[in-house]
């Protein structure tokens, strides 16, 4: 009988700033043409415009120093711009920091 091995998800120790978030983009699939090619990832030019909310900052602060939490959770599925985050690389992963605003909507 085979071991099955679970793939366990490292701790993130970065903590973004403000009102930002700190997103795993959607991995790419392979896309494939109505004639049956098969266009690899590495061959689109498109970045990835979702993926999963893993970190979040502690809010923005208003004029009077008050904080306003962020509506975003961790764990939430997010649609972003596509040219509205900064690229990041923590241990051998990528992510990318949003700012809140730059979050178009969650899925469910």
């Amino acid at each position: 009988m085979a071991k099955k091995t679970q793939k366990k998800e490292a701790k993130i120790s970065f903590k973004p700033a403000g009102d930002r978030v700190l997103v795993k983009p959607e991995a790419m699939e392979d896309e494939k043409t109505a004639s049956g090619i098969i266009i690899p990832d590495t061959a689109q030019k498109e970045k990835p415009e979702r993926g999963l909310i893993v970190a979040v900052g502690e809010g923005k602060r208003n004029e009077k120093g008050d904080v306003l939490s962020i509506r975003y959770k961790v764990g939430d599925k997010v649609m972003f711009s596509k040219y509205g985050y900064d690229e990041v690389t923590i241990g051998d992963e990528e992510y990318y920091v949003i700012s809140e605003s730059n979050i178009l909507g969650t899925f469910k």
